[in-house]
C-alpha cells in the first residue's frame, strides 16, 4: 500500500506536463502550471512542504522570483514566519543587497531588502525547482550577508541529474524536495 507521501509524489508527477525543446532545443522544461489548476493538489502541496519545514523552527522563508513565490508564501502562512522575496535586479522598491551569479552565458543579478532578514534568524530557501543551484547558491550568498543563518533548502522538483546540490550543501546539508527525477 502507497504512503500518502507516496500518492502525492505519483499525483505531482502526473500533473506536471513536459515541454519539450523548451527554453532551448535539448531542455525538457517541467512545467507546474498544470498544478494550479487543481486547489486542493495545491493545498496538499503546501502541507507537506510546510511539515518538512516545521521541525526547524525557522524565523523566515526566503523565496526565489517568481515561481518560488507560487507556492512559497502559502507555506511561509503556514508556517506563520515572513515570506522574504528575492528579485531579479531592479524589482524591489527599497534599499536591497545584491548578489550577482553566473549563468551558462553571462550573469544575472538578485537582489533582497536589506532590512528583510534580521541577524541569527534560521532561514529557509524556497525555489520550485533545483538545477544546477546557481540561483540558489547566489541567495544563500545573500542570507549570509545579512547575517542569517541558512537551516534549509526546499524545493518542489530536484533534477538529481544536474548535481545542484553540490552547490548548496557547502551553506546547509538539509535539501528537501518533494520529487525527484
Amino acid at each position: 500500500m502507497a504512503t500518502s507521501e507516496e500518492i502525492l509524489e505519483q499525483t505531482i508527477k502526473s500533473t506536471i506536463r513536459d515541454i519539450v525543446d523548451f527554453p532551448e532545443p535539448g531542455i525538457i522544461f517541467k512545467d507546474i502550471t498544470p498544478l494550479l489548476k487543481d486547489p486542493q493538489l495545491c493545498k496538499a502541496i503546501v502541507q507537506a512542504i510546510a511539515d518538512q519545514l516545521r521541525p526547524l523552527h525557522i524565523d523566515a522563508l526566503a523565496c526565489l522570483d517568481s515561481r518560488g513565490f507560487w507556492f512559497g508564501l502559502s507555506v511561509a502562512m503556514e508556517l506563520g514566519v515572513p515570506m522574504i522575496p528575492i528579485r531579479k535586479k531592479g524589482k524591489l522598491p527599497y534599499e536591497t543587497v545584491y548578489e550577482e551569479y553566473a549563468l551558462e552565458y553571462g550573469t544575472n543579478t538578485i537582489e533582497m531588502h536589506t532590512d528583510a532578514i534580521q541577524p541569527g534568524w534560521k532561514v529557509a530557501i524556497h525555489d520550485d525547482i533545483l538545477a544546477t543551484g546557481g540561483t540558489a547558491e547566489a541567495t544563500s550568498k545573500l542570507i549570509k550577508k545579512s547575517q542569517g543563518e541558512i537551516v534549509a533548502y526546499s524545493f518542489l522538483i530536484e533534477l538529481n541529474f544536474l548535481k545542484g546540490k553540490d552547490k548548496l550543501t557547502p551553506y546547509c546539508p538539509t535539501i528537501q524536495s518533494l520529487i525527484n527525477y
